[in-house]
Formats: structure tokens, C-alpha cells, sequence
């Protein structure tokens, strides 16, 4: 089967060495974060911030983050082009929403008077929000979404990516106090260009699970 989606797909994998001659260009940065900014998300919350490090000022306080574990990952921080931290809200509050129904007002979504009655959607916030005020396991699988969508994406502009799930939250929360401002990091992607003899995962053959025994159709 031939379709450009799934040309996309099959293209795309974790790449494990890049070219650190290559980087990506502005063109395809600028269709990049567009895309990230148009991600679903459950009641259109948008509970995510991006943080893009590529500076090499940047990278090396990143660097000061694998001092305790993950040190396996730290090579792609300076070999890749850029490297995309996918912070998520620690605690979604109802201000945080008002922004959102602001926006759907300014675009014409949703009319002024109805305002007040937008807020009947953050109901399913408040039934994600545990005794301490806390949303993360929710706003957390927002930003996967965001993530999915941005390795899509990559994969359509022929850009190389590899998630990043061993980094240290805790360090990263430190080093980037400021511009996280209360939101967490658990995830971060690199990006940029395989190296051309040194990327050993690029030459295995795609392997997934057969259709069947993932999907029932009823």
C-alpha cells in the first residue's frame, strides 16, 4: 500500500547519530512550529510550552542536566540541529482556560456573550485534577499528542528526530526555572540530519506489530 501518509510514517524512525554539519533550515523551522501550535488537545486546553534550544549556550546548560543519569542521550543535545523541550502544566486552573475561550472570541469561535457558558468544558479539567491542585497526568498526555503530531510533521519535511523521554525533570526544572515558569518537562526531541555512515539504526527494516493483532473491527 502507497500513500503519502504512510510514506511519511515508514520514514521516519529514531535516529541514534547526526550530522552535526547539518541544521535545519528556517524555512522548515517556521512550518515546524506552526504545526506544533495547531496540536490537539482535549477541550482545546493547549496545555504545553516549547522551549527551543539551539544555541550552543543553550545546549550546554541542557548538558549540566545529565550530570546524574541519562548520560546515553547527551551526545544528541550537541550532535543534533535543535533540541524541543515539551513542557506540560503542572496545574491547570481555570485562568488558564479563560485565555483559551479569549482567543476562540478574538477568531470568532465562540461569541462574547456566550463566554461564561464556554467554561462548562472545564469541567473535564476539575475531573483531572487530583486533591492537590495537581493536572500533570492529564496536561502530560496533551503534550504526547503534541508530540506525535511534531514527529509527523518532521517526517514530512525528511527531518530526523529522536525522542527523548530519558532526561532528568528534575534538573531540567532547575536549569530552566524561568523559561518553563511552573510548567514540567518529561519529554524533549532532538532533531536535525542522520549521519551518513554512522547512524546505525537507519538501515533496519521497519518493524511493527501485524494489523491484526493490534485492531478489532466490530
Amino acid at each position: 500500500m502507497t500513500h503519502p501518509i504512510l510514506q511519511d510514517l515508514k520514514y521516519r524512525y529514531t535516529c541514534k547519530k547526526y550530522d552535526t554539519t547539518k541544521k535545519v533550515p528556517d524555512k522548515d523551522l517556521a512550518v515546524l512550529f506552526e504545526a506544533m501550535r495547531l496540536s490537539p488537545s482535549s477541550i482545546n486546553s493547549q496545555p504545553w510550552k516549547y522551549i527551543v534550544l539551539e544555541s550552543n549556550t543553550a545546549k550546554k546548560r541542557m548538558a549540566k542536566t545529565f550530570v546524574n543519569k541519562f548520560q546515553f542521550n547527551l551526545p544528541h543535545i550537541f550532535e543534533s540541529s535543535h533540541v524541543i523541550l515539551f513542557g506540560h502544566h503542572a496545574s491547570y486552573q481555570r485562568s488558564d482556560y479563560e485565555k483559551v475561550i479569549n482567543k476562540d472570541i478574538q477568531n470568532k469561535r465562540t461569541k462574547p456573550e456566550n463566554k461564561e457558558n464556554a467554561f462548562g468544558a472545564f469541567g473535564f479539567v476539575q475531573m483531572n485534577t487530583d486533591a492537590n491542585g495537581n493536572t500533570s497526568n492529564w496536561t502530560k498526555a496533551q503534550t504526547y499528542l503534541a508530540l506525535g503530531n511534531t514527529l509527523h510533521t518532521l517526517a514530512r519535511l525528511k527531518i530526523d528526530s529522536t525522542p527523548l523521554e530519558g532526561v532528568d525533570s528534575d534538573l531540567i526544572a532547575k536549569e530552566f526555572k524561568q523559561e518553563l515558569d511552573g510548567y514540567q518537562c518529561e519529554v524533549a526531541l532532538a532533531i536535525g540530519y542522520h549521519h551518513p555512515t554512522e547512524d546505525y539504526n537507519i538501515n533496519f527494516p521497519k518493524s511493527r506489530l501485524d494489523l491484526n493483532d493490534i485492531l478489532l473491527r466490530l
